[in-house]
């Protein structure tokens, strides 16, 4: 990690007298507008001067009215809008001299020294060319009399921050680049739409996604959808790839399949280096399995329509960060690219970066670098049924504790089909800690566990009980069925509920068995983790229903919504909500107000609707005050509003925990589930001593949860210290340092600390 500076600079002066100039370029990608947004609204609040570059590097090469100065209106209504508004184009020009000479011109002209640049690695690496031959150009220009001597030394280095937009994730140093999340949408939208149409008529679908170097799409479509068949271009098939093909789809149809879906990005080669195309695949599947068999090439559907909650904030996050690293640039510190680690910003210099990619393109390895070497070997474990060769008669309990939410299903058939590959009996624990203590519990089979990524709620039920009235009924139920571990999928409940489990041991010796709990709530209020299972889903939900709520205020000028989302005391829901939104504010129990806050927002408010984007949109977690209730705002911003906007109230109450998880939540379910397995048979190892097991060490009862970069098992006796019990929430949250950035894109007049930005990294310390 690097070491935090501290800065004293005020964050509303850095920018003043500076110039800052953004642009998209190359491919678009979903949440590109996000970014471009944030760019514009940070800037301003530092100070600085702020233009838009239209159409991309042609943009800058022809100025005039392609390079114009951005306000804080002209980026409203943006983030939630797909492609790029700014516009984004091939540039021919830009790749000689004389074409660079004249972007360079343009940009003195304006006095702008600052270049944000929004795309994929073509894109960045001509930025980084632009400021390398900066210096000359500008000498070019002066002898060519298109300059001044003054105006030379005034813009004597140009600094470049690139932010990755690529619907490919295919650059090293960032976990997910712009668009990607929103690409997956796309896909997984059709997935589950084929795949009832497929099932209707025992039909095989061959789906070609995006991808011709780099198989992310690829393969974590086919982890989102659990896909029979996935080709990528890092990890050629087999020689003989066609017969083991044929041999797979034969064998889930005879395992009582109705359906078989591949998955194939454009650029599938086999080993010899030949292109692997869904017409042969579709014409061997026909020849010698007889399958009806259809293809459908997604195509540029992929890079269209709405960006996901994920990506509006991840853009959001990396507008704020690149005018940062803009402003506290110096001449000697090189391009830098902002990406995202775990839950973290991160600046990397920008052609470590290139060079690595370039590197991955050559050798077609992005495998290694993009760290998903071990989602390629989890997938073939969990599509493909190999029985071990000798079992472990080790019984592994799984059950859903508390609300139910979205990717809980995707958990539990990870941890079947893991527990299974490792030679565990898997056990299905239905109804919850009630089916626990009365016996509710059956073997679960590889199969009976098809299709369950792509399912909302939780299959096997799940109630709020917890065990501390029926610890002996549990005790007898473990011995019964001889349950060796626990994994429990939930929420808060399930936190606890463990915990009551493991205070359990020191009266009851068979409750001296491995847990792990699986933080799964919309709230993402467990502690020992930053991302609960089911919250990516939710602020989907919020966002989309936002998205509607303002289009139907666009028709009717002057009008604030009041929406209250779900997250019992904890203000995550609502301030991300808000952020991915593009809200005027959010309420939370966490940050507290009082009435006089609220006039202020009624007042920020009046001066909105004095400007072209005449309407508003506030969130209200649901328990953020008990006095200042959603119906009270509600009425206060009606009468206070009066003459000047009208008002409207929503509560969006269980839409949040309903629905078909997003790829989000079905890739981190699968994860999630497989890492608990894998962990629980490290324990058995080490808990089993002179013939009998036993588990009663601290580290025997953990939360497995995403910590920053990594997941982590975090042992719940440690984890108690940092719990806020009355309020069901952990007390320390990451995400409240990202509510400054919500205020100050909603135009709140507050300070942004600086001092917790990101430092200059290395790709090698960071990914490799």
């Amino acid at each position: 990690m690097s070491q935090k500076a501290q800065y004293t600079v005020d964050p509303t002066k850095m920018g003043i007298g500076r110039s800052i100039a953004v642009l998209t370029s190359g491919g678009d990608a979903q949440g590109m507008n996000a970014a471009v947004r944030a760019t514009v609204r940070v800037g301003l609040y530092t100070g600085a001067k702020v233009y838009f570059v239209h159409e991309g590097y042609q943009g800058l090469v022809e100025g005039g009215d392609h390079i114009c100065a951005a306000t804080w209106d002209s980026v409203s209504m943006m983030v939630q809008l797909g492609g790029t508004v700014i516009g984004s184009a091939r540039c021919d020009d830009f790749r000689d001299r004389e074409g660079r000479m004249k972007a360079a011109s343009n940009l003195v002209n304006l006095g702008i020294t600052n270049l944000c640049v929004i795309g994929g690695d073509g894109s960045l690496t001509g930025a980084n060319e632009f400021r390398t031959e900066w210096s000359g150009l500008l000498a070019d220009l002066v002898k060519a009399g298109k300059i001044s001597d003054k105006q030379a030394r005034k813009s004597s280095h140009l600094n470049i921050v690139g932010m990755v937009g690529s619907i490919d994730n295919d650059f090293c140093g960032t976990d997910m680049t712009i668009g990607t999340d929103s690409a997956l949408h796309r896909i997984i939208e059709v997935v589950d739409a084929i795949s009832t149409t497929a099932q209707s008529h025992q039909r095989t679908f061959i789906l070609e996604v995006m991808g011709r170097h780099c198989g992310y799409l690829a393969l974590y479509t086919a982890l989102a959808c659990g896909a029979h068949w996935v080709f990528i271009p890092e990890m050629p098939p087999a020689d003989d790839w066609e017969a083991h093909l044929c041999m797979r789809l034969a064998e889930q149809r005879t395992q009582g399949s109705r359906l078989n879906v591949i998955i194939i990005p454009e650029g599938a080669k086999s080993r010899n280096g030949e292109l692997i195309t869904s017409d042969q695949i579709k014409k061997l599947v026909t020849d010698k399995l007889g399958f009806d068999t259809r293809i459908t090439v997604l195509g540029h559907v992929q890079r269209g329509g709405t960006p996901s909650a994920f990506d509006r904030i991840l853009g959001s996050r990396m507008g704020v960060e690149a005018v940062l690293a803009l402003l506290e640039a110096t001449p000697e510190t090189p391009a830098c690219v902002v990406t995202l680690s775990g839950n973290q910003a991160v600046r990397l210099p920008l052609m470590e970066c290139v060079q690595v990619v370039r590197q991955c393109v050559f050798t077609r390895y992005f495998i290694n670098v993009l760290n998903f070497e071990n989602n390629w070997k989890m997938y073939k474990q969990l599509a493909h049924f190999n029985p071990p060769d000798v079992k472990t008669n080790m019984n592994v309990a799984i059950m859903n504790v508390g609300a139910p939410c979205a990717g809980m299903n995707a958990a539990v058939r990870a941890a079947v089909r893991m527990g299974i590959a490792q030679g565990h009996n898997m056990l299905a624990v239905h109804n919850s800690i009630d089916g626990l203590a009365n016996g509710e519990i059956k073997p679960i089979t590889w199969t009976s566990v098809s299709g369950w990524t792509g399912k909302g709620g939780s299959i096997l039920g799940t109630k709020r009980a917890g065990p501390v009235k029926m610890l002996e009924k549990i005790r007898l139920s473990i011995t019964k069925h001889n349950i060796h571990a626990l994994v429990i999928i939930g929420g808060f409940q399930a936190y606890t509920g463990a915990l009551e489990l493991v205070q359990a041991r020191e009266m009851y010796m068979e409750m001296c068995i491995p847990m792990v709990v699986i933080p799964a709530t919309v709230s993402n209020n467990v502690p020992g983790t930053d991302f609960s299972l089911g919250t990516d889903t939710a602020l989907n939900a919020i966002a989309s229903t936002c998205d509607r709520v303002k289009q139907s205020a666009a028709g009717t000028k002057s009008r604030v919504f009041i929406i209250e989302t779900m997250g019992g005391y904890c203000g995550y829901l609502a301030t991300m909500g808000a952020l991915a939104a593009g809200a005027d504010g959010a309420y939370i129990f966490e940050e507290k107000f009082n009435i006089k806050d609220l006039e202020m927002d009624v007042e920020l408010l009046m001066e909105k609707m004095n400007t072209p984007m005449n309407r508003g949109l506030i969130l209200r977690n649901e328990n953020c005050n008990a006095n200042y209730t959603t119906d009270f705002i509600f009425r206060l911003y009606s009468e206070e509003g009066k003459g000047v906007f009208d008002c409207r109230m929503n509560v969006l109450g269980h839409m949040q925990q309903g629905g078909a998880p997003s790829p989000f939540d079905r890739n981190f379910g699968t994860k999630m589930g497989a890492k608990s397995i894998m962990w629980l048979t490290e324990k058995f190892k080490e808990c089993y001593r002179h013939g009998r097991f036993f588990a009663n060490s601290p580290d025997s009862a953990c939360v497995l949860g995403m910590r920053k970069r990594a997941l982590t098992f975090q042992p719940l006796a440690e984890l108690k210290a940092d719990t806020d019990f009355e309020h069901r929430m952990p007390k320390t949250q990451w995400w409240l340092k990202i509510r400054p950035i919500m205020k100050i894109l909603a135009k709140h007049n507050i300070k942004l600390d600086t001092s917790d930005h990101a430092n200059m990294e290395h790709v090698r310390e960071t990914r490799l």
